[in-house]
Parts: structure tokens; C-alpha cells; sequence
């Protein structure tokens, strides 16, 4: 090819294309216009889409799981500000004029406060002694040797598996015999009982993931092994305990089978026996009882929202310590 038609050649291929590109008809452009359709435009929009729709679809199904458990609970609190003709209706309900009267019936109940009372007491009682009685057997599990350690935990596990409704006739036999039906303190000490399996068995997880090491550091500065157990040990337990302590109380707010057998005496009663006395000579009171419902369990919901952020906080501070 001479110089002239080469010459001729550049000067067609870069003015003839718009924007200086070749021309349509040009076995260049058509080659790269080509590769571009055949590359990965298309291949890489569909692996986009799909990467995008791999994001979305478990939060769709999070979304529609959420709104199924959460319908009960809305329809509760629904109900317990409906007035009493919106509740008994055949069709549902969606839109009303919102009622404290469910609330003033539930509270004006005989002996409402001594409810709580009790339930607090017993609650508070026995996820503390659950608490104390776990921390030194979960310590001792953990950390020392002793003859019969395995056997003690397989025992904790069973302890752990056995329900516990298979034992009422039992406590109540012994209740009755040592005289203690009718106590707030025998229900605390059954509840303590029934939580302390699940703690004891939490926290010697807890206490056997903390490394030797800073136990053994804190006792070579000077500490005894109960300041090394406080000082090191105690604060890198937070989420065990918090886990533990929503267990405990949730278990023992909500216990109803243990109640009614072993206390008859209203004054000695707790909450969950008191959501059974919304009864009337024509039928359930379903709005004072709905009402009722939500009182006994928005302590729990508090709770559970309070120590989640502190479950989470404890385990934040536990990875830095550790």
C-alpha cells in the first residue's frame, strides 16, 4: 500500500465517524460495537439485578414474619381500647374511638395491687437467688476439679430437660405437709428452683470462655481469687447475666400451673391468676381481659428492651477486655 492511500485511510476512519470514532461501515467499529453487545453490559446488569434482589428478598421475608407475630400483640392492645360493642362484632373491627374504660375495670379489681405485689416479689426473688447460687457453682464448675463435676453437670442438664409440671403433685404434697401452701415464699423458692438449671448452665459457659490468663494476671498483682473473680471475671459476665435474668424473669412473671395449685388464698396470688377473674355471670369481660393482658405484659416488654441494649453493649466491652 502506498503512502498515499495510507494516508487517505487515517483520514477516512477519523473524520467520517461522529466524534472522531470510525464510521458505521467500518470493520473496526463494527468489531468493537460487537464485543460491547456480546460482553459483560448485559451479563453484568443481570448479576446487578440478581445481587440486588439477594439483598431484598430476606427482608421482605423478615418483614411479612415480623408482621405475623406482631398481629396478636397489635390486636391485643387493639382490643383493650375498644369499647365492648366493637369487640363483640362478628365482622373485625380496624377503626374505633379509643377507651381507657378496659383499664379502669381491669385496675378497679379487688386486691389488684397486692397482685403485682406478689408478682414482684416473687419475680425479683427468685432470678436473684438464681443469679447467686449460678455465679458460685457455674465458678466452681468452670474453673476447679473436683470429683463428680461431670455428674453434676449431666445432672444440671437433666434437671434442665424434666418439665416441670410432672412435679406439681409432688410440691404440693410436700407444701402441705411442711405447711407452706398459701406462702409468697414457697413460690419464690420453686421459681428459683425451675430458673436456676438454664442460669447455672449459662453463666459456667460464660465464666469457662474467659481465658485463665487474666485471672492468673489479676492474682500475680496482688488480687485473691474472689478480687480476680469480681474485678476480671464478674464484669466480662454482663451478657450472661442479662441473658439469664430476661429468662428468669419471664419465666416467673408469666408461671401459672404452680399458682393455681399451690395458692388458693387470693392474698398470696400473682398476676397470671389474676387474668383468670375477669369472668361475669353472662360470659368473659374480654375487654378488661385484654386490658389485663397488656398490663401483665408490658413490664416484660420494658424489660427485654432495657437489657437488650445492654446484652449487646456487655458483649461489646466483653470482646475489648478479653
Amino acid at each position: 500500500m502506498t503512502p498515499d492511500k495510507i494516508t487517505d485511510r487515517i483520514s477516512d476512519v477519523n473524520i467520517s465517524g461522529p466524534g472522531g470514532a470510525p464510521p458505521a461501515g467500518d470493520p473496526v467499529r463494527q468489531t468493537v460495537a460487537g464485543t460491547a453487545r456480546s460482553g459483560g453490559t448485559g451479563g453484568g446488569a443481570r448479576a446487578l439485578r440478581a445481587k440486588r434482589f439477594g439483598k431484598i428478598w430476606p427482608n421482605v421475608t423478615a418483614l411479612l414474619l415480623s408482621l405475623l407475630f406482631i398481629f396478636p400483640v397489635y390486636w391485643m392492645f387493639a382490643s383493650s381500647l375498644k369499647p365492648r360493642g366493637d369487640i363483640l362484632t362478628r365482622d373485625p373491627v380496624f377503626f374505633f374511638i379509643p377507651t381507657l374504660e378496659n383499664y379502669t375495670r381491669a385496675i378497679e379489681v379487688d386486691l389488684f395491687w397486692t397482685y403485682v405485689r406478689n408478682s414482684l416479689v416473687v419475680t425479683l426473688g427468685a432470678v436473684f437467688l438464681a443469679l447467686l447460687v449460678a455465679l458460685a457453682a457455674g465458678f466452681a464448675i468452670a474453673r476447679m476439679k473436683f470429683r463428680g463435676r461431670r455428674g453434676m453437670v449431666l445432672v444440671v442438664m437433666m434437671a434442665q430437660m424434666a418439665p416441670w409440671e410432672v412435679l406439681i403433685i409432688v410440691m404440693y404434697l410436700n407444701a402441705r405437709d411442711l405447711e407452706m401452701l398459701n406462702s409468697i415464699l414457697t413460690l419464690t423458692l420453686i421459681y428459683f428452683v425451675m430458673a436456676l438449671p438454664f442460669t447455672l448452665w449459662t453463666l459456667r459457659g460464660f465464666i469457662a470462655a474467659v481465658p485463665r490468663e487474666l485471672e492468673e494476671a489479676a492474682m500475680i498483682d496482688g488480687c485473691t481469687r474472689t478480687q480476680a473473680f469480681f474485678r476480671v471475671i464478674f464484669p466480662l459476665l454482663a451478657p450472661g447475666l442479662m441473658a439469664t435474668s430476661i429468662f428468669g424473669f419471664i419465666m416467673a412473671w408469666n408461671e401459672f400451673p404452680m399458682v393455681l395449685v399451690l395458692n388458693k388464698s387470693p392474698e398470696a396470688s400473682t398476676l397470671p391468676l389474676w387474668l383468670a377473674s375477669f369472668q361475669t355471670q353472662f360470659g368473659n369481660d374480654w375487654g378488661a381481659t385484654m386490658a389485663a393482658s397488656m398490663l401483665v405484659t408490658l413490664p416484660v416488654l420494658i424489660l427485654f428492651l432495657i437489657l437488650q441494649r445492654r446484652v449487646t453493649g456487655g458483649m461489646s466491652a466483653g470482646a475489648v477486655k478479653g
